[in-house]
């Protein structure tokens, strides 16, 4: 009779997390080449360096004097990018508290605590209370891209709304995927759109005449 083998134990899979803790950094302007921590959440999806250079080469000298309204904030890239170059103030709207926390740790380290304001909370719901800005604005949307599937219809809205607010010269840039057809953005014709794989960035400028 053959003699059982004792049973094996197998190793408790540990589950890591989808992305390290790591730094990024600002690419150009006054504070170009410092760093900022990115906490590794998996639930982020930064904008690749190449991106952003490219999209704030688009941008150029436009975002000097603006107010930057980021909707979908992130790691806070885009407004550091921006007050970087020359834009005035940012405020920042992030739904998880923990990031949240961590646009407003960086901003102090990078030493532009009192120019950026950091909203925690569901932006569906945070920009129907956005005054329109005073001075021409520099606006992100730059949603997880699954929202133009599954909130297709919320994001239009909010995209719609924010150009309809915006006052006139200011700059709005949708980030999606392929699977977004910039052709149903308000007035499509006047959109600035390119690919850069996989991202897809669409800028509007809001002309003087605009109501």
């Amino acid at each position: 009779m053959a003699r059982k083998r004792p049973p094996k134990h197998r190793a408790e899979k540990v589950r890591q997390p989808l992305n390290a803790p790591t730094m990024l950094r600002v690419i150009g302007g006054e504070m170009g080449g410092r760093g900022f921590r990115y906490n590794g959440d998996a639930g982020l999806r930064p904008m690749k360096d190449r991106v952003r250079e490219a999209v704030f080469n688009l941008i150029g000298p436009t975002a000097q004097g603006k107010v930057v309204i980021d909707l979908f904030g992130g790691t806070g890239a885009m407004a550091f990018e921006a007050i970087s170059r020359g834009a005035v103030s940012a405020r920042v709207i992030e739904r998880r508290f923990p990031n949240a926390k961590m646009i407003t740790e960086n901003a102090e380290s990078l030493g532009i605590a009192d120019r950026v304001e950091v909203q925690a909370g569901d932006t569906f719901i945070a920009y129907k209370q956005l005054a329109p800005p005073a001075v021409p604005a520099l606006i992100f949307c730059c949603p997880p891209y699954d929202f133009y599937v599954e909130r297709a219809e919320e994001t239009l809205a909010l995209i719609t709304k924010m150009c309809e607010i915006a006052p006139p010269f200011s700059l709005i840039l949708v980030e999606s995927d392929a699977r977004f057809d910039p052709s149903l953005l308000p007035n499509a014709e006047a959109w600035d759109v390119r690919t850069y794989s996989p991202a897809v960035i669409a800028l509007y400028e809001k002309p003087e005449s605009s109501n």
